[in-house]
């Protein structure tokens, strides 16, 4: 999964520094300020998301649109489904 130019996003997130579980515990907080449909993008340093994210998306409910490594960080987009 990629980060792709063409979709919006409705919330951006700075999770840097945190370390497991925040990551999630912020996800979990923002995907409900915003509607069905809508995409929240996150930038972690945390490796941890790269396993905690899918499987969080999978128990909620939402999707996970792209999750990529850079450089020293991870970012991902979830999108609001439930």
């Amino acid at each position: 999964m990629t980060l792709a130019d063409d979709t919006s996003v409705s919330l951006t997130l700075d999770l840097k520094g945190m370390l497991c579980p925040m990551p999630v515990v912020e996800i979990s907080r923002a995907i409900k300020q915003v509607e069905v449909g809508q995409i929240v993008e996150a930038t972690a340093t945390d490796p941890g998301v790269m396993a905690d994210i899918p499987a969080w998306c999978h128990s909620t409910g939402n999707t996970l649109m792209a999750l990529e490594k850079a450089e020293s960080h991870f970012v991902f987009r979830v999108r609001r489904d439930a």
